[in-house]
């Protein structure tokens, strides 16, 4: 016979006056366990979320892709600063080595494009202090992220016994359900109205 649901619950909180007792442990908790078909739902603690016999948390196979992909997009992101920054120093160099054998009418010259290049890295100096600061910010913004995303997985399958219990608890009151509408819509017959 056919589950009516599947085994995958994701972990929903509700407001803290909503909290119910857990259906394990019977203390109040503001955590849910919900099918995505808002079949089945039960409250329970993290604690037993976090139990092998009870739950396994699932990472889902789009999560691993987008963080590969996001970690091979920075890693390009970052030889291609490495490449630019090369670049750049190497000009300078180019330029320092060329201003030195032109002779010393020019090294008037140099003297005043040092000038300018010590402005200018004193500009980029400025610029690089900003970049790194920014993606420190950026990297730890991230890294929180992840923690929270580490901390407490969303989406669990539960053990093949707790599984069972949960479907068998379902048709139970399924079955009640219909059992009451048949009562209340003529399972017996009514009392005849005419005379005999």
């Amino acid at each position: 016979m056919a589950t009516p649901f599947q085994n995958t619950y994701h972990l929903r909180k509700v407001a803290d006056t909503s909290s119910k007792p857990c259906t394990v442990c019977y203390k109040h908790t503001p955590q849910v366990l919900i099918t995505p078909d808002k079949k089945d739902f039960f409250y329970v603690c993290l604690s037993h979320t976090r139990d092998r016999g009870f739950a396994t948390a699932v990472v889902t196979a789009t999560q691993e892709e987008t963080e590969s992909a996001r970690k091979a997009r920075e890693e390009k992101e970052l030889e291609a600063e490495v490449e630019r920054v090369k670049k750049e120093f190497l000009e300078k160099e180019k330029r320092k080595k060329e201003g030195k054998g032109k002779g010393k009418d020019k090294e008037k010259e140099g003297e005043e494009e040092k000038k300018k290049e010590e402005k200018e890295k004193g500009d980029e100096e400025v610029k690089d202090d900003e970049e790194a600061r920014k993606k420190k910010e950026k990297e730890e913004e991230e890294e929180k992220e992840k923690e929270k995303k580490n901390e407490e997985p969303r989406i669990f399958t539960l053990h093949k016994i707790v599984f069972e219990s949960r479907v068998r608890r379902y048709r139970q009151v399924q079955l009640a359900k219909l059992n009451q509408d048949r009562l209340r819509n003529g399972a017996f017959p009514s009392v005849p109205t005419g005379s005999p």
